[in-house]
């Protein structure tokens, strides 16, 4: 007798009826035929995947390799993202997003190689005229180059963008034939040249190159002329002179027609003062900016003012040493705790950041001046460079965010990490997966902001913000292991990165106090354990190991390479965090730098021919 089951007092169907059998018997058939049919021909040699490749709609079939996963779901796309004008090319390349912080690794646009940088920001012109001609002899003519120089070096690192104008942009302007039949003083003609000049260009910012910016980035009067945006009249600013102007372009040009009408223009003997007052705004005066004009050189810097009376050229160049040391003043000022050497891996790391301390080193010394001890003109209250009372130079385990302490920092790629910090000569994968601790740099240098407990992808974002933010590149440079700063393109950068000329080759050795009054050097213990000598002597050859890693063609036999990129393959996915902070401080270098020379090659190829004697010219050294 057959069993029945119920469900509450019903009978329950165990087969199904013998329609829905018949419509699965009829599936099943169908599926059969179809398989059968639509089965391609064997390739002897094909793999399995790849026999299916054409029949799935969402595989590329061009350029697809045979040995390649084409169902991975994360593998690399088949093309290469747009590459953006500001790419940049270093050891991998760099995309500009604003979301660079939005994702703590490089997955915006599904490449791994790229880093996420910053957008770069518009630098707002500042235009300065000059006319060579208007030189005594070569001399002269050199020494204003070099005044140039201190002067676009100096905006540029305020984020501006500083343009020199020459007697070519006026001679573009239409009324420059008018301005050449009339009879006028040749002080005032050169004024009006000047305007002609500024107003070709659509107005904007006129400065003088003896006006400098000497303050914080982030002062209010100098983050109001970064934006571009100025008053709706012709503006100036008191103590200033003509020495700082700003205006729109239609309001230039009716103050130059005002002046070229006046049927008084034959007496005018200064072309500011011709201008009626009612079309200026005047500003209160600026607390970082200082104009180095005539009056200024009498009463306060003696020697400078000699220097011109004896030849304009020996004037000049007695100048240019002593805005250049005002500037470097100014910068020490701001950073009164001194400057971190950022050294997260003390035991073993020693020789890594030896250059980033000498630039320290550089940096806290005093900048040649003809007057020394003196103190820039709007702040007669500083603290001036004294070499028996430099900068305090530290090398802190940690990231410290303090305002008055100037960071520098060295990020090593983990393989860089693991050479040193074991002290091998080789690493394997075995050992990379069982023993090799996961992102000891990064962890090191944010603890003191974020902790112990946080994981990798805060602490990258966190990192990044330490490298790239605005506050961060006026509070901190962060340079990369493999890359020596005795290099000629990162040295030529510095400079302009901080606004003026590093006295790398002046002795921190106190000049003025005799060797037995120098001060010992201190250890700080927050500097952390120091390394013994079998360590120490064991760094460069080690280091030199690491740097090779990264040129395969140093590395000895084919076998030896394919091993060597794989090792760096598995601690780059090892060390996810190292990497990514590695690939972004490098990007981030590399992209300034090319900013830079980008735009001296722009200036070069628009004003070459009227380009000042004196002005360095890197251009053919692009970094590579």
């Amino acid at each position: 007798m057959r069993e029945h089951h119920a469900s509450i007092g019903k009978p329950l169907r165990i087969w199904p009826s013998r329609r829905f059998r018949l419509l699965l018997a009829c599936v099943a058939v169908f599926s059969l035929f179809s398989l059968f049919l639509s089965r391609p021909s064997i390739v002897p040699g094909q793999s399995t995947l790849s026999r299916y490749a054409d029949r799935i709609p969402f595989v590329p079939k061009i350029g697809i390799p045979p040995s390649e996963n084409n169902l991975d779901p994360v593998r690399p796309p088949s093309n290469t993202p747009p590459r953006q004008k500001n790419d940049v090319d270093s050891d991998g390349s760099s995309w500009s997003d604003w979301e660079w912080l939005s994702m703590p690794f490089s997955t915006l646009t599904l490449n791994e190689s790229h880093s996420i940088l910053p957008p770069l920001e518009d630098r707002a012109p500042i235009y300065c005229y000059y006319d060579p001609a208007n030189a005594e002899d070569r001399t002269t003519a050199d020494a204003e180059g070099d005044l140039l120089l201190t002067w676009r070096r100096a905006w540029w690192a305020q984020g501006f963008r500083p343009i020199i104008l020459s007697p070519a942009d006026a001679m573009d302007n239409h009324l420059y034939g008018e301005v050449q039949r009339l009879d006028l003083i040749p002080a005032v003609k050169t004024e009006i040249m000047r305007w002609l000049a500024w107003e070709n260009v659509g107005g904007g910012l006129l400065s003088s190159y003896t006006l400098l910016p000497m303050g914080p980035r982030e002062d209010a009067e100098l983050t109001f002329l970064r934006r571009g945006i100025y008053p709706a009249k012709l503006t100036r600013w008191q103590g200033l002179n003509d020495g700082l102007l700003a205006g729109s372009g239609p309001d230039v040009l009716a103050a130059i027609e005002h002046v070229l009408a006046s049927g008084e223009r034959k007496q005018f003997k200064d072309f500011l003062a011709a201008v009626p007052a009612e079309r200026f705004h005047v500003g209160d005066m600026p607390n970082s900016i200082v104009h180095y004009g005539a009056s200024l050189i009498k009463d306060k810097y003696a020697k400078v003012e000699q220097a011109f009376k004896d030849n304009r050229a020996g004037g000049l160049k007695s100048l240019n040493l002593l805005i250049n040391s005002h500037l470097h003043t100014t910068w020490q000022n701001l950073f009164s705790d001194g400057i971190a050497v950022v050294k997260p891996l003390p035991k073993h790391s020693t020789h890594m950041i030896s250059e980033a301390r000498q630039l320290a080193v550089s940096l806290s010394q005093c900048s040649p001046s003809p007057m020394v001890n003196s103190c820039p003109p709007n702040n007669d209250q500083c603290n001036p460079c004294i070499s028996s009372r430099l900068m305090h130079i530290s090398t802190p385990g940690r990231y410290q965010n303090i305002s008055t302490l100037y960071t520098i920092g060295t990020v090593p790629h983990p393989y860089t990490t693991a050479l040193l910090s074991e002290a091998r000569v080789e690493v394997d994968i075995p050992w990379i997966r069982r023993i090799s601790p996961r992102d000891p740099w990064l962890r090191a240098t944010t603890t003191g902001v974020l902790g112990a407990t946080v994981s990798s992808a805060i602490r990258v974002v966190r990192f990044k913000e330490m490298v790239a933010s605005q506050y961060a590149t006026a509070h901190a440079l962060w340079l990369t292991a493999e890359k020596l700063i005795q290099e000629d393109k990162l040295r030529g950068y510095l400079d302009w990165h901080f606004g003026f000329a590093i006295p790398y080759d002046q002795d921190r050795g106190y000049t003025d106090l005799g060797p037995g009054r120098r001060p010992k050097p201190e250890h700080d213990p927050v500097d952390g354990p120091v390394a013994n000598e079998a360590d120490l002597a064991l760094e460069p050859f080690l280091l030199q190991k690491a740097r090779e890693i990264h040129a395969p063609g140093n590395i000895g036999g084919e076998d030896g390479k394919d091993r060597a990129v794989a090792v760096r393959a598995a601690i780059e996915a090892w060390n996810l965090g190292d990497t990514e902070s590695w690939k972004f401080a490098t990007a981030f270098l590399v992209q300034r730098i090319i900013e830079r020379l980008e735009w001296e090659e722009d200036e070069t190829r628009h004003h070459g021919a009227a380009r000042p004697v004196g002005i360095e010219d890197e251009v053919s050294n692009r970094v590579t």
